[in-house]
C-alpha cells in the first residue's frame, strides 16, 4: 500500500486555498465518510417507528434504538482514540468501516429470528464502528491542506453529513416504511434485510477503497507533555459546562428526531408512517440549510451570539410543539431541525478555548457528551407512555435552556491555569 507522508511543520501557518491539488482525492474520499455515517445515525429515526410496530413496543422500549446506538458511540470513543495512536488514521478508518459492516450484517439474522435484542446488538456494533470513523476522519480532514483553512475544510466535510441526514429518510421511508405496510402480518421485521444488505456492501466497498488508496500519512508534531491527572481540567469550568451543554444538546437533538414521526401521528391521528416521515425530511432539510447558513453568518456574527440566537429559536419552536396543535405545532417540529444545525460544532469550539496542553483531553470529554443521545430519548419515551408525546417535549425544552445559559454566560473563560 503506497502512501505519502505529511509533516505538519512543513505547511505554512497562514490562510490560503481550501486544500492543495495533491490532497483533493484524499479529501474527497474522507468527506464521503461524513455522508456515509449520516446514514447510520439518521436511519434510526426510521427504525424506531418501524420496530415499534413490528415488535409491538411501547415508546420507551422503542427508544432503546437510540440507547444502543449512542451508548456504543460513547463507549468506543476512548478506545478508538488510543488505537488510532498505534495504527494511524488510514487503518483506523478501515477498521471503523469493517466494524460498521459487521453491525449492519447482524440485521440480516435479526430479521430472520425476529428478536429485538439482536437488532439492538447490531446497532451497538455499528455505532462502535462509526465512533472509530468520527475519531479518525475529523482530525484527518484538518491536515489535508493549509492549517489556515482547516476549519473551513472540516465545515465543508460536515456539510455532507447534513446532506446525508436529508437523504437517509428518503431511503428509509422508501425501503423500510412503505414495504412494511405491504408486508404480511408477522413479517414486518423482514423488510430491513435488503436495505441493510446494501449498507453492508457499501461499507465493505469503502473499506477496500480506503485501504487501497494512496492516502498521506500524518506525522503530527509532538505536543507538550500533558498531565496524567484530571485535576487540572477542573481549573476550566467553561469546559465542564461545555461538556454538559453538549450532553443536553445531543440528547435534545436525538430525542426530537426520534419522535418526529410519532408526534405527527399524534397531532394528526390516522397519518401513515410514510406520510409522517415527510415531516422528518423537512426537519432534516432545515438542519442542512441551517448548517450552511450558520457557517456563512459566523463570518460576521460571534459564535456565542449565534448559539444564543439559535437556542432561543429552539425554545420558541418547542413551545409551539408543546402548547399548540395543528399547523403551528407541526411548524415547530420542523423548525427545530434548522435551529439544531450549528449547535454541536459551536458548543465544541467554545468549550475547548484556552485549554492549552489540556486541549486533547478536553476535546475527548466534549465528544463523550454524545451520551445524551442515549439518555434523553428514553426519558422522552417514558413520559410519552405515561402521559402523551407532547408532554415528552418538556425534556428538550429543559435542554435548550441549559444551552442558552452556556451561550450567554457559561462559555466565558473564568480562569486559565
Amino acid at each position: 500500500m503506497a502512501v505519502s507522508r505529511i509533516s505538519t511543520t512543513s505547511i505554512p501557518q497562514t490562510g490560503g486555498p481550501l486544500t492543495e491539488r495533491r490532497y483533493i482525492v484524499p479529501l474527497m474520499l474522507i468527506t464521503s465518510l461524513f455522508f456515509l455515517w449520516a446514514v447510520g445515525v439518521n436511519l434510526n429515526d426510521i427504525l424506531i417507528p418501524h420496530l415499534k410496530g413490528a415488535f409491538h413496543l411501547t415508546d420507551f422500549e422503542s427508544s432503546f434504538v437510540q440507547v444502543a446506538f449512542f451508548g456504543g458511540y460513547f463507549l468506543a470513543a476512548w478506545p478508538a482514540g488510543r488505537l488510532m495512536e498505534k495504527i494511524g488514521y488510514q487503518r483506523g478508518i478501515v477498521c471503523g468501516l469493517l466494524i460498521c459492516a459487521c453491525g449492519a450484517f447482524l440485521f440480516i439474522p435479526a430479521a430472520s429470528i425476529r428478536v429485538y435484542a439482536v437488532f439492538l446488538l447490531g446497532l451497538f456494533v455499528m455505532a462502535c464502528g462509526q465512533s472509530f470513523l468520527e475519531v479518525s476522519a475529523n482530525p484527518y480532514v484538518t491536515f489535508l491542506g493549509p492549517p489556515g483553512t482547516s476549519e473551513q475544510r472540516l465545515n465543508v466535510a460536515q456539510s455532507f453529513n447534513a446532506v446525508g441526514a436529508v437523504v437517509t429518510p428518503i431511503f428509509g421511508s422508501a425501503f423500510i416504511l412503505s414495504r412494511a405496510h405491504a408486508a404480511a402480518p408477522g413479517s414486518e421485521a423482514d423488510v430491513v434485510r435488503l436495505p441493510y444488505m446494501i449498507i453492508v456492501s457499501i461499507f465493505l466497498v469503502m473499506a477496500l477503497i480506503i485501504y487501497s488508496a494512496k492516502l498521506p500519512v500524518i506525522q503530527e508534531e509532538q505536543a507538550e507533555e500533558e498531565s496524567t491527572q484530571f485535576s487540572g481540567i477542573m481549573a476550566f469550568p467553561h469546559l465542564l459546562k461545555g461538556v454538559a451543554a453538549q450532553f443536553f444538546y445531543v440528547g435534545a437533538q436525538v430525542g426530537v428526531a426520534s419522535f418526529v414521526i410519532r408526534f405527527v401521528q399524534h397531532a394528526h391521528p390516522g397519518t401513515l408512517d410514510t406520510e409522517a416521515a415527510n415531516y422528518l425530511k423537512l426537519h432534516l432539510l432545515g438542519f442542512m440549510i441551517g448548517r450552511f447558513a450558520g457557517s456563512a453568518l459566523m463570518k460576521k456574527i460571534k459564535p456565542a451570539h449565534m448559539l444564543a440566537a439559535f437556542a432561543v429559536g429552539c425554545v420558541v419552536s418547542v413551545l409551539l410543539v408543546i402548547f399548540t396543535s395543528g399547523t403551528p405545532s407541526l411548524a415547530g417540529i420542523v423548525l427545530l431541525g434548522f435551529f439544531h444545525s450549528i449547535m454541536f460544532p459551536t458548543i465544541f469550539a467554545l468549550s475547548i478555548r484556552h485549554l492549552g496542553p489540556y486541549t486533547k483531553r478536553g476535546s475527548s470529554l466534549v465528544v463523550m457528551g454524545i451520551l445524551g443521545g442515549a439518555v434523553f430519548p428514553a426519558l422522552m419515551g417514558r413520559i410519552s407512555d405515561a402521559a402523551n408525546i407532547q408532554w415528552a417535549f418538556f425534556v428538550p425544552l429543559a435542554c435548550y435552556l441549559f444551552v442558552l445559559y452556556f451561550a450567554v454566560s457559561g462559555y466565558k473563560v473564568r480562569h486559565v491555569a
